[in-house]
């Protein structure tokens, strides 16, 4: 059996959290791949290594001073090195950042966070450290290079029994070192595992699961123990950060099983993340509620616009044009709404409703921000009758005034449009109402 064990910032923070995390992967003979992010927080008036190394990154290119913050950062990791009581040479390794600085892009220097802790890490634990620049391949757009990717993966790991790979980077086409989003180390492990072909997936980090809630919003959110690789991809996408939205991928076509574990509790069961589950979808149709604010509707009035072929599709062009990726389109006879996310939709407004207007002269077109959009998410919404009703009733209820509704014909989810002031009071309500279901 072969594990693949991904470990985030918060279990890597200092010396004494790596040296745990090493012991839970020899604990078990089948971690054979560990892959690291960079160390996260050691307290709430702490930083995370990345967030510094972002800040270096501006300050270089500002033309700032920067050794300040290159100090805070070596220092961080020689209280590590320290910590764990090993002979590394960090000197030499800052020597190199230092001398490659002038002319590093962003995205290389940001990686180091994760390249020096896997280094690190690999140091103590005695195993090989294998580059993710010599995994992880990108197109010149920044988008993973799948294909290429998971066969260069399999050729070079197939030659190690174990290793520590660094999570969050790959290289381009030039060998130039290319970043993940946020929290890309998730998609670095679910990558590892397929080139690897793992039996499980292991995540580990602060929270014991994936909850059903935002215990941010919810006290004590029961915790989901099962959920199917959609349901978290739909949960992740709409707020629920536990894990990366895009790690889902790697897994999913070849059903590779996984497991958001809690570090400093490994005894959790954690959830279980996988195609199908052995849930009662009958008395638990829902599987969690999850949301965000930010979001702008366009709206346009037009009489007959049904009877004008191509009209939707036209408006979606003009706001592709402008770079802007949209959420959702609900529509009536005569009227059309784009939701889509606010700051992208705040820097081109005025150019979409001067060419809209210039092609169409709509009666009536506006845009209007301060949307949250909230989702119950579950495989048993569709073969249960009355989850819908109990959606709605649940607003309702708490006098919450609905701006959108969108269910898809998969019913996987309903997505629940109110004012950004109401967010944090819908997404109480939605539990309360929906408890039973959970």
């Amino acid at each position: 059996m072969v594990k693949v064990a991904k470990f985030g910032g918060s279990s890597l923070a200092d010396g004494e959290r790596i040296r745990h995390a090493c012991e839970l992967v020899r604990s078990d003979p089948d971690r054979r791949f560990m892959v690291v992010s960079a160390p996260g927080k050691r307290g709430n008036d702490d930083e995370k290594i990345t967030d510094l190394l972002y800040h270096l990154s501006e300050q270089k290119e500002s033309g700032a001073d920067y050794s300040g913050t290159l100090k805070r950062i070596s220092n961080r990791f020689e209280s590590i090195v320290q910590d764990l009581g090993i002979t590394f040479d960090l000197d030499r390794e800052f020597d190199l950042i230092r001398d490659r600085l002038k002319d590093a892009s962003a995205a290389w220097i940001v990686s180091r966070g994760e390249y020096l802790c896997g280094k690190i890490t690999a140091a103590f634990l005695d195993w090989p450290f294998v580059d993710a620049a010599h995994l992880i391949r990108f197109r010149p757009d920044g988008s993973l290079e799948e294909s290429l990717t998971y066969a260069n993966a399999r050729r070079v790991l197939e030659d190690y029994e174990c290793a520590v790979i660094p999570g969050f980077y790959g290289s381009g086409p030039n060998g130039k070192i290319m970043v993940f989003t946020r929290g890309g180390s998730d998609v670095t492990g679910s990558i590892i595992a397929r080139a690897v072909d793992a039996d499980l997936y292991e995540n580990w980090t602060d929270v014991s699961g994936i909850m059903s809630a935002d215990p941010r919003i919810i006290d004590d959110p029961r915790q989901i123990r099962w959920i199917s690789y959609r349901e978290l991809r739909e949960l992740s996408y709409m707020g629920a950060s536990v894990l990366h939205e895009d790690a889902v991928f790697p897994l999913k076509t070849t059903g590779i099983p996984s497991r958001v574990c809690n570090t400093m509790d490994p005894e959790n069961e954690g959830t279980h993340i996988v195609g199908k589950y052995p849930v009662d979808l009958v008395n638990h149709p829902v599987t969690g509620i999850a949301g965000k604010c930010g979001f702008s509707n366009l709206q346009i009035e037009m009489a007959m616009m049904n009877s004008q072929v191509g009209f939707g599709a036209r408006i979606l062009e003009i706001i592709a044009k402008h770079g802007i990726s949209y959420e959702h389109t609900p529509t009536s006879i005569d009227i059309m709404s784009v939701i889509a996310d606010t700051p992208s939709m705040m820097q081109h407004r005025n150019e979409i409703l001067q060419e809209i207007d210039r092609e169409y002269h709509p009666d009536r077109m506006f845009i209007q921000d301060g949307m949250a959009l909230v989702a119950v998410v579950g495989e048993g919404i569709s073969t249960n009758v009355g989850v819908a009703a109990k959606v709605l009733a649940s607003i309702a209820e708490a006098g919450i005034n609905v701006r959108m509704i969108d269910a898809g014909c998969s019913e996987l989810n309903i997505i629940i449009g109110v004012n950004e002031s109401d967010y944090e009071k819908t997404i109480r309500a939605l539990y309360e109402g929906l408890y039973e279901y959970l």
